[in-house]
């Protein structure tokens, strides 16, 4: 009974597992680990439940972006072209938190406007004189965008606040982790380079989590769906 009602926390416990073995370990599978069982929990929703739920292909979409640019990121070794590749994919990764969230709600402009201000200070005073390649910057400043209006729009929805919040902490983690990953390498600054895992693993936790309270949120409201 208790697997029946609550699989989805079971395999969320899974996650943290992988998360703390990402962190401890090299090896890609844990480091992909979170991504990947939101995946299977967001699918075995999609799967398992009625309802209009098409959206979170978009999450689906995203986490499988992010797993293919932490791929792409574990192997440059200082090579450019695999980190331009792998904004690319993370790109791709906010373009589906941006679209979910919308479809959830709204743009916060307000909130977006402070988010952009301040993101793009620092890229202007602290990144750019840093980066001499030109696709570089121009991939970085264009992910800076994406991931600021995708963190405007999560504060945005219009969903159950618990949802919202672990939603809209789940994409501020993801933006976090990359201020620190910039730090780390355009301007050679490495005292919180050990918060960078941590927090990017936390934010797939948070999100995954956000739906979990969705479908939730949506059995009280409709008592007879099937747990």
């Amino acid at each position: 009974m208790w697997l029946s009602k609550n699989w989805a926390y079971g395999l969320l416990a899974i996650a943290v597992v992988l998360a703390i073995l990402g962190v401890t370990t090299s090896n890609f599978v844990f480091k992909s680990g979170t991504a990947g069982m939101g995946i299977i929990i967001i699918l075995g929703f999609l799967f398992g439940r009625k309802g209009n739920n098409k959206n979170l292909w978009m999450l689906v979409g995203a986490f499988v972006c992010s797993i293919i640019g932490d791929w792409f990121l574990s192997r440059m070794n200082g090579d450019v072209s695999l980190f331009v590749k792998g904004i690319a994919l993370f790109f791709l990764a906010h373009v589906g938190y941006l679209v979910y969230a919308l479809l959830n709600g709204k743009m916060h402009w307000k909130a977006t406007a402070i988010v952009l201000i301040g993101f793009l200070a620092f890229f202007f005073l602290v990144l750019y004189p840093k980066i001499t390649d030109t696709a570089l910057m121009a991939a970085s400043l264009i992910y800076l965008l994406i991931s600021c209006f995708s963190l405007g729009a999560s504060m945005g929805m219009a969903v159950d606040q618990t949802e919202k919040w672990s939603y809209v902490v789940g994409i501020g983690l993801i933006l976090f982790s990359d201020t620190i990953i910039a730090f780390k390498e355009f301007v050679g600054y490495h005292t919180f380079d050990f918060l960078i895992t941590p927090t990017y693993y936390l934010a797939h936790i948070c999100i995954t989590y956000s739906v979990i309270k969705r479908f939730e949120a949506a059995a009280i409201q409709t008592p007879n769906v099937t747990q």
